[in-house]
């Protein structure tokens, strides 16, 4: 551990972080190896399923995703936000991955890549090869992923449209053929013939081998004349033999019982009816489809089972029922995004957390977004197609043994309702209801005025409850947990607008979860500005996921594009994605937004200075931005027009102590009129980023009305907060408490903390621990703190868990 000296104002603080991570030289850096996955004896005769992995039905965030599972080979198809929480919640293992298959490249099918990544690049000493494969330029997108550690671990297999009308074969081995038909959506000549990288798409043909029949050893030895020995397996492996006692050839068929056609899988992404009508017309199809009479005949093969990825609005389309009825003797899988009626989606630890925090603390923790009445496709639409059912969470199609071929419906989890947990707290937790009328008191003191730990900042006098929230989207650090998800804050200005404070993997998600689908797409659409505090993928992992999501909504619609800041780095990130689709986004670094870089433009623009020349002669910052000076200043003042619009002063970043290029915020409203028309200041919040306790922090906190600080650690863990130069929770509260700050909001637990962090309360009296999907209205910062003892009632019986191998590897971040 390093020491060094830093100065704020007159003043001197010594601090302590490690040097080393905050130049970039962390210990999980080595030299990077072109990893090789190791050759595994595979037995075709192996346990073999399908399995679906999420079916988006439940938020919506994300594509569906299947695993091919087979004892020593997994297959993931579509590796879309949430997968990696949703596998950590239902321990579905993934180190035996070893290949990735994209049925499109964009957001919706590669949002959960990154994470996916980084966790098989933690496994073991030297982390795990994987391929990834992809109808389009996968190295560009992977390339740019620089945040994950050791990225030669990473094979990308990239293919396109063959001039062969026959399937293109990707993997081949003992126990599994696997083949992809790309798809082009069909237009007609007026229209643009080329379509965009992320607009190709894929069925993919996965073959498991035939089983060979039962070999008669009797028939051999009495009616050929074959003795036992070698010419036994010969003729068990294929090959024709000379009979021992007669002058005769022996073939297999003669001695073996009849194979078994081996199970065909069919996975089907038509994203759009142009694509199903395509569909219609693939030719090296047609050898998989069903005779009318039910044989099959010309060397036609048995589709089995074919999972539907397409979205709902496309499977019941006319193209797409035509399509379909080729394979009436399939079981059809429908997958692809429908709305349902669903109260508790498949996360259901998190879930089941949110409603015990609503219970309690209705005020902070509003019912989640309930789903509007179903409207999904009716089964009987598809009852002239044989057997169609809709996907679920974990339903499983059994490949083999043949014995047991079909529908798996056993690790399907059971439903359940709000009501059944609060009866199940209210059981555990007798108690619990007097809490909660407790805390509903808080609010009548707050109405009675009768404020008693601090003083009402001026800022807060007559604050209207549709001036300002703060939504926690995700509390949890590095990875994300059944309890907490990784880093988002939505800052939620009501009419006038939003932004959001770090994206990690899950934020769509989670807007879903807070407001339902349709308040979750109002939420996008007017988001105008994205802040990312730094690189690491825990902070800004969905972002591409919410500007695709967003550009998608207001296509047609006259509108800005979002302004992202960030560190420098994330820019080549997003530029990668942008040559799959369109992410309509304008991108600022965050050294632009400085106080040093808004004084220089404010000098620039008073002093009629030429567009361009941001910083003054001399400045210390003229050399940093020597390079983009063109661009800057336009981006700046663009930053400038859509804070006033959306009744902001100010968006400030300044440096933290964690790796290059990491930074916090400071946002501050605008000044507005009390009741009685006096100015009064606006609203000031600060959030940390991840960071070592710094005066950097401390100066901009001062007077901040609320300040959101990471506390990874419990106190006791200073080691473990130095050495990833995080902080612990007295340390953040300390931040806080020097820089004279009303409120105090410590978030990014160590997922070590899975639902409570360790906290001591003597020294938080103006500060709370958050939640994810907590909502602080900031009319209700008064009662904020009381609510912390409240919390640790409805957690008594929560212990610290030690965390896996996945989350020591992955904590570094």
């Amino acid at each position: 551990m390093k020491k060094k000296e830093a100065t704020n104002g007159s003043k001197s603080s010594t601090f302590e972080f490690n040097k080393r991570r905050a130049e970039g030289f962390d210990k999980i850096d080595k030299t990077k190896k072109n990893l090789e996955r190791k050759s595994r004896k595979l037995n075709p005769n192996t346990i073999a399923y399908a399995q679906i992995l999420g079916t988006g039905m439940d938020t919506q965030d994300t594509s569906s995703s299947v695993l091919l599972f087979f004892d020593k080979q997994r297959f993931i198809f579509n590796a879309g936000e949430g997968l990696q929480r949703f596998c950590t919640e239902h321990k579905i293992k993934l180190s035996k991955i070893d290949h990735i298959f994209l049925s499109r490249v964009c957001s919706e099918t590669a949002g959960g890549l990154p994470g996916l990544l980084l966790t098989l690049a933690g496994i073991g000493e030297e982390g795990l090869s994987v391929n990834v494969w992809g109808p389009s330029d996968l190295k560009l997108l992977v390339d740019a992923m620089t945040f994950i550690p050791r990225a030669a671990m990473v094979h990308t297999r990239s293919f396109g449209p063959s001039v062969s009308p026959d399937p293109i074969v990707l993997v081949n081995d003992e126990v599994v053929k696997i083949s992809a038909i790309t798809l082009e959506p069909s237009r007609s000549q007026e229209e643009e013939s080329c379509s965009k990288p992320s607009e190709i798409s894929v069925v993919y043909v996965c073959e498991l081998p035939e089983i060979l029949g039962k070999f008669d050893i009797q028939k051999a030895k009495n009616v050929f004349g074959v003795r036992p020995g070698p010419k036994y397996s010969k003729l068990q492996f294929g090959e024709s033999v000379k009979s021992d006692e007669k002058d005769i050839t022996v073939y297999p068929s003669d001695v073996m019982g009849p194979s078994i056609p081996g199970p065909v899988v069919l996975i089907v992404d038509c994203p759009t009816e142009l694509h199903a009508a395509e569909l219609l017309s693939v030719k090296s199809l047609e050898s998989f489809y069903s005779c009318s009479g039910g044989d099959q005949a010309d060397g036609r093969k048995v589709v089995h089972c074919i999972i539907h990825l397409s979205p709902s609005s496309v499977t019941s389309s006319t193209t797409y029922l035509s399509w379909m009825k080729n394979f009436h003797s399939a079981q059809h899988i429908l997958a692809g995004h429908q709305r349902t009626n669903m109260e508790f989606p498949i996360l259901k630890a998190s879930s089941r957390i949110a409603a015990r925090l609503n219970y309690l603390c209705p005020q902070f923790f509003p019912a989640p977004g309930f789903w509007p009445p179903s409207n999904s496709i009716p089964l009987d639409e598809f009852s002239n197609l044989g057997k169609s059912i809709s996907a679920e969470n974990l339903l499983k199609f059994t490949l083999r043994p043949h014995a047991t071929l079909g529908i798996d419906r056993s690790c399907i989890p059971p439903q359940v309702t709000s009501s059944q947990v609060v009866d199940e707290l209210l059981s555990e937790i007798p108690e619990i209801q007097e809490t909660t009328e407790e805390i509903k008191q808080l609010w009548n003191i707050q109405d009675n005025k009768t404020e008693s730990n601090t003083v009402l900042p001026s800022c807060l006098e007559n604050i209207r409850r549709d001036d300002m929230e703060v939504v926690l989207l995700g509390t949890g650090s590095s990875q994300p947990s059944k309890y907490r998800n990784v880093t988002a804050i939505y800052i939620d200005l009501f009419s006038k607008g939003s932004l959001l404070l770090d994206c990690g993997e899950g934020t769509l998600g989670q807007l879903k979860r807070r407001y339902g689908l349709d308040g979750a797409d109002e939420a996008v659409r007017k988001l105008r500005c994205v802040w990312i505090s730094h690189i690491h993928a825990d902070h800004h992992a969905g972002l591409a996921t919410i500007l695709a999501r967003r550009c998608k909504l207001l296509e047609g619609v006259a509108h800005e594009p979002a302004v992202v800041v960030g560190p420098r780095s994330l820019k080549r990130f997003l530029d990668a994605y942008q040559r799959l689709e369109d992410l309509d986004m304008e991108f600022l670094d965050c050294r632009s937004t400085t106080t040093t870089s808004w004084a220089s433009l404010e000098s620039s623009e008073s002093s009629n200075a030429e567009e361009g020349s941001l910083f003054s002669k001399g400045s210390p910052m003229q050399s940093v931005f020597k390079t983009d000076n063109a661009s800057v200043v336009p981006s700046l003042k663009n930053l400038k027009k859509v804070l006033g619009e959306i009744g902001l002063e100010d968006l400030i970043s300044f440096p933290v102590v964690h790796c290059p290029q990491a930074f916090g915020v400071v946002v501050k409203a605008a000044e507005r009129l009390n009741s009685v028309g006096e100015r009064i200041p606006g609203w000031k919040m600060v959030y940390s980023g991840d960071t070592r306790p710094c005066p950097e922090t401390v100066e901009a906190s001062r007077d901040a009305t609320i300040l959101i600080h990471e506390a990874t650690f419990e106190d006791a863990l200073i080691e473990d907060a130095l050495a990833k130069n995080h902080s612990t929770t007295k340390e953040a509260i300390d931040v806080g408490s020097s820089a004279g700050v009303y409120r105090i909001v410590l978030t990014h637990f160590s997922q070590r903390y899975p639902k409570i962090p360790v906290i001591d309360e003597t020294h938080m009296h103006n500060t709370c621990i958050a939640f994810d999907l907590m909502s602080i209205n900031m009319a209700d910062l008064q009662v904020l703190p009381r609510v912390l003892p409240y919390f640790k009632t409805l957690f008594r019986d929560e212990m610290v868990e030690e965390e896996d191998a996945d989350d020591v590897a992955m904590e570094s971040l």
